[in-house]
């Protein structure tokens, strides 16, 4: 069985970047995994501060709706409540994530990429996911497990990708999970602005997944994509 690690800076990433692929993996059979190094309790619940819930009430909240959208995905779920606004990137948390990639031992690692200028916590994440992945390769670091092997990384789309150097070069086709894509962001009413800019950021890169295929293929009209970088090199022996 084949295994998906998703590492998400905060508590809703993984819904609006990644939500189709862990739903695609778990319709397979695979397991999923999502870590959540934050609640995204600061930065990204401005509609639980305005109603004036204090820190823990809205750390809970945003627990309790990321976990929904993992369980209406079919993922496992793991918070690791490393504080938001900032990330800081720690020995401590980089270790924290060695140890659940050795635990995981994933096919797939999707994370954040590595430039936004508008949050510094996602190229965090993106950096201690990148550093850890290194670490439990190695034989000799001291975590449970067997040492990683080298899982392909990929970057999930960002909010704003013009400005994040983020020029996608693998589209996935998700129309058959959509369905449960926009069920798990409707389980993240905190941020109930990002459900309908999502559902069109899909249609357009379903357009562009179309576009690409070519008209063989016979995708459906309402044909509906996520986009992602890849980091390293695709290893095969056949071009395709």
């Amino acid at each position: 069985m084949s295994s998906l690690l998703v590492v998400s800076a905060h508590a809703g990433d993984f819904v609006w970047r990644a939500a189709g692929a862990i739903a695609l993996a778990t319709a397979r059979g695979d397991r999923a995994k999502v870590l959540c190094l934050t609640y995204g309790e600061r930065g990204e619940s401005a509609k639980a501060w305005r109603e004036g819930k204090q820190l823990e009430e809205i750390k809970q909240l945003r627990r309790a709706e990321a976990s929904n959208a993992a369980e209406v995905l079919g993922a496992e779920i793991e918070f690791l409540d490393a504080g938001d606004y900032p990330l800081l990137e720690t020995p401590e948390l980089i270790d924290r994530i060695v140890r659940v990639y050795r635990e995981v031992e994933p096919s797939v690692v999707l994370t954040h990429p590595l430039a936004d200028p508008y949050n510094q916590d996602h190229p965090a994440a993106a950096r201690m996911a990148l550093q850890a992945r290194v670490l439990a390769q190695a034989v000799g670091y001291d975590a449970p497990g067997e040492p990683l092997g080298a899982p392909p990384v990929f970057f999930f789309e960002p909010h704003q990708p013009e400005q994040c150097d983020f020029k996608p070069d693998v589209l996935l086709d998700i129309t058959p999970v959509f369905d449960a894509k926009r069920k798990a962001m409707e389980c993240l009413p905190a941020q109930q602005h990002m459900w309908d800019y999502y559902t069109d950021l899909a249609k357009r890169r379903g357009v562009q997944l179309k576009r690409n295929a070519g008209p063989n293929l016979g995708l459906p009209h309402n044909t509906m994509g996520e986009a992602y970088m890849r980091l390293y090199p695709q290893v095969t022996e056949v071009l395709a």
